[in-house]
């Protein structure tokens, strides 16, 4: 393996233009992300140490890493943009890679003697963790001999995958357990790979065990929320037979009970949505290394594939079933709380309908009194207006007027309370037409 440090940058070609024509901004990117994990050549014996680190503290405790790390080798530190670097370290190749949620840093180096080549890595005294460690990785690649082959007893038979890959000139061995140092020990018996593809097999194998840790990781948020979805099951049952019983249902204390659990459930599904995602595409990413493996299985052992079938698939299972149930819950949680809804809009219509029957009966009520009044206020005013008239003709009496006071008196009776009837009829008719709105 060249350690030129030329050839351990991850650096995308100029690509300004294409044939004289200006090319698009995002082309460098697009072109260059295929060639951003460039597998490494590897050759046997050599020994792969990888630490996965989640990065809760984001980018910038990594790139404070890797610049501690470039100043002890003096040599220039990352970009704060870059996504990947590599430099040189002792006898191997220091490999960083981030990504959405978690950093890599990935040791190759040559395997020593005794198998142990953990002195040689940037592991050990004065290395600062970016974050907890989610995954170790020791991958151990030696020549296929009769020697090497008796390192297979040293894996625990009860979880122990042994198969053939590569068309038979390799073989993987693994238990997925950690050894002393907290590191899922794997073996690659090689017996005819290229470093190409050595290095390609490498971070397949690698990647398999780091991304189905990292799918693992949704199973116990999906557990924990799996009590709280049946405790919301079983308060929704109960609301639902409160609800058919019309006698003795209080519909208002009932949907703030509903819209209480509506607001929780959300709550959960919104805090488990990134983790259930991330599990669902880091799985699927497991699975397709599983596949391009392309295993042949060794009689009497399990495979890679197998094994992990039968221990995530059920593990992803489980978090598929929660994330499906709070989805049904939240269906149902809203058709319930529709239909009550509709049942109190209806309640409340029932209320502005006796109000408005009240009103009207009001409203009536004031017309009659109203109708009284002035029925009232015509004979009153009639009066007083007819003993005025009586007054004046008893006082035109002393002219010797042909007409007795009293039958003056009598004649202006019918006239005047027709007369007052008719200026109270015109006084309510203009306030009615000033009542009117100014469109009609």
């Amino acid at each position: 393996m060249s350690d030129e440090p030329s050839n351990l940058e991850f650096k995308p070609r100029p690509t300004g233009s294409v044939m004289g024509f200006p090319a698009h901004e995002g082309r460098p990117g697009a072109l260059g992300e295929v060639h951003s994990r460039p597998h490494p050549l590897v050759v046997k014996p050599r020994v792969l140490l990888q630490l996965s680190f989640m990065t809760e503290g984001g980018s910038s405790v990594d790139h404070a890493v890797l610049s501690e790390l470039s100043r002890r080798l003096g040599i220039a530190a990352p970009d704060r943009q870059a996504r990947h670097h590599a430099m040189n370290w002792g006898k191997g190749t220091l490999r960083w890679e981030r990504h959405t949620e978690f950093s890599t840093y990935l040791w190759e180096g040559p395997l020593s003697e005794n198998g142990k080549a953990q002195e040689d890595s940037p592991f050990g005294h004065g290395f600062s963790p970016p974050g907890t460690v989610i995954s170790g990785i020791r991958l151990e690649i030696r020549k296929w001999t009769a020697a090497s082959e008796k390192l297979i007893a040293g894996f625990d038979p009860t979880s122990l995958c042994y198969s053939l890959v590569e068309r038979g000139n390799a073989a993987i061995v693994t238990d997925f357990r950690q050894d002393g140092d907290g590191l899922t020990r794997i073996l690659v018996l090689d017996r005819g790979l290229t470093p190409a593809r050595t290095g390609a097999l490498s971070q397949r194998l690698i990647d398999i065990e780091t991304y189905r840790t990292l799918a693992m990781l949704g199973l116990p948020l999906a557990l924990s929320l799996s009590g709280r979805v049946r405790r919301i099951e079983d308060r929704l049952a109960v609301i639902t037979r409160e609800m058919r019983a019309a006698e003795t249902r209080d519909s208002q204390t009932l949907l703030a009970d509903l819209t209480e659990l509506a607001a929780e459930l959300e709550a959960d599904a919104a805090s488990s949505l990134y983790r259930f995602g991330a599990s669902r595409a880091y799985d699927g990413i497991v699975r397709e290394r599983l596949e391009a493996l392309d295993e042949e299985a060794v009689p009497g052992y399990d495979t890679w594939g197998g094994f992990l079938q039968r221990r995530v698939a059920p593990a992803m299972r489980t978090c598929r079933s929660v994330e499906e149930r709070q989805a049904n819950l939240s269906r149902k949680l809203t058709r319930a709380t529709t239909l009550l809804r509709t049942w109190v809009d209806v309640e409340v219509e029932k209320q502005n309908r006796d109000l408005l029957a009240s009103m009207n009966n009001r409203a009536r009520l004031q017309l009659r009194l109203q109708q009284t009044v002035e029925g009232l206020s015509v004979a009153a005013v009639s009066y007083y207006v007819v003993g005025l008239i009586g007054y004046l003709a008893k006082g035109a009496s002393i002219f010797d007027h042909a007409f007795a006071p009293e039958a003056i008196t009598a004649v202006s009776v019918p006239l005047t309370v027709l007369l007052v009837w008719w200026a109270v009829r015109r006084i309510r008719h203009h306030h009615s037409e000033h009542g009117k709105p100014a469109s009609e």
